[in-house]
């Protein structure tokens, strides 16, 4: 039964390689899968259409990159710069330091890093730190996500937190 199956598998695998549909012809800014084809086209391609094309809501505004960093940490109370968004991370460490911050029950406001450059570089340079996620709270700069953790099992956080949450929230973290 074995040996039945495996030459049907290898009989199958042969008629898909010798397919004459495979011989596709190669597009710049497309990938075929199960001869699909899916675009990957860029920004400013003219087969796509503007309201499909990504939009940069920090190039809209008229305040600079470093003065919506500025921004951001004086108004928000939590401030994390991450990979990512909190309900979907999109690294390890950013979902660690947001798994804390949710502990506490607090809002959390965050911007993705990976959606533009500009804004990852002036992050690093505003708080002077390689790394990322970066977490403000209260226009403070705390640091990562080991920091946090590491406030969070200290009891520094709850402590730094405590005007920010209720007195439920305070009591669930402890």
């Amino acid at each position: 039964m074995a040996r039945l199956l495996s030459s049907a598998m290898l009989k199958g695998i042969e008629r898909f390689q010798a397919s004459p549909l495979r011989k596709l012809q190669v597009v710049p800014g497309s990938f075929y899968q199960h001869d699909l084809r899916h675009s990957t086209s860029i920004p400013g391609d003219s087969d796509t259409h503007q309201d499909f094309q990504p939009a940069n809501k920090l190039k809209d505004s008229n305040l600079s990159v470093k003065d919506i960093v500025e921004k951001d940490v004086k108004e928000s109370p939590v401030m994390i710069y991450m990979k990512g968004v909190p309900d979907a991370p999109q690294c390890g460490f950013s979902q660690l330091a947001v798994r804390v911050l949710k502990h506490y029950g607090v809002p959390i406001n965050a911007r993705n890093i990976l959606e533009d450059l500009e804004l990852k570089n002036s992050v690093k340079s505003y708080s002077n730190w390689p790394t990322f996620p970066q977490i403000f709270i209260n226009g403070e700069f705390i640091g990562g996500s080991d920091i946090i953790l590491q406030m969070h099992q200290n009891g520094e956080l709850r402590e730094k937190l405590k005007d920010l949450t209720g007195g439920t929230n305070q009591e669930k973290a402890e």
